[in-house]
């Protein structure tokens, strides 16, 4: 089953996806829109290199500009933020399947296998936020270490608006977050798992089922 499922997403990735418009820049992204935005932050202090690639530096930068107007802090380049930038309506971005999401997905298989280790957050050994992190930061995203501070970060999405990349959250008996895995398609995540480390799961079982918290959108498009 794990060998259909894996070799099925691979070739999902390997196919791609139409070009579809999105409501956001984002990191990724590269372009002269994006010099525009690198361009306004800079005119109003914020440190960004005008490259014309959004990068984790110009996410940074978006989530302090975000901040100081009272705007969720999510380093997104929206249409309030874009406008609130720029002074005029964003326009539409147009990408294809993420290559983002794509790496992220390729990185994640990668590890299958890899024991769990408590506190482990290298190929030697993961757990559960440890694996989602580092994941992330090969992709040129760097998200907080523990699965707390990983729930506050993007945006929330909702269980039937899942998509591959999303991160997902569990609690545990006692009501408190405990677990965080990267969500791929069909129901189905991968996730440092206590008993067979780095491993796929379902949301459709029975546990996690009855012990979801909610997903977190942080690659966008």
């Amino acid at each position: 089953m794990r060998k259909l499922f894996c070799a099925g997403l691979i070739s999902l990735l390997c196919l791609g996806g139409a070009p579809a418009e999105a409501a956001a820049f984002q990191v990724g992204d590269q372009g002269t829109e994006v010099v525009e935005i690198q361009e306004a932050l800079s005119r109003l202090g914020y440190d960004v290199v005008t490259d014309g690639s959004f990068g984790p530096g110009t996410a940074a930068a978006v989530r302090d500009f975000e901040l100081a107007r009272g705007m969720e802090p999510d380093g997104l380049v929206g249409p309030m933020v874009y406008e609130a930038l720029l002074g005029r309506p964003i326009p539409a971005v147009s990408r294809g399947d993420s290559a983002i999401v794509r790496r992220l997905t390729s990185m994640a298989l990668s590890y299958l296998g890899v024991p769990y280790v408590y506190g482990g957050s290298s190929p030697s050994g993961f757990d559960c936020s440890g694996f989602v992190s580092y994941v992330f930061a090969q992709a040129g995203i760097h998200l907080p270490r523990t699965a707390d501070d990983q729930y506050l970060v993007g945006r929330p999405v909702s269980r039937e608006n899942l998509r591959t990349g999303d991160l997902v959250f569990f609690v545990d008996d006692s009501g408190e977050l405990s677990h965080v895995g990267m969500y791929l398609k069909d129901g189905e995540f991968i996730h440092a798992s206590t008993s067979t480390g780095i491993d796929f799961d379902s949301l459709h079982r029975d546990w996690r089922r009855e012990h979801y918290l909610g997903a977190r959108r942080i690659v966008t498009g």
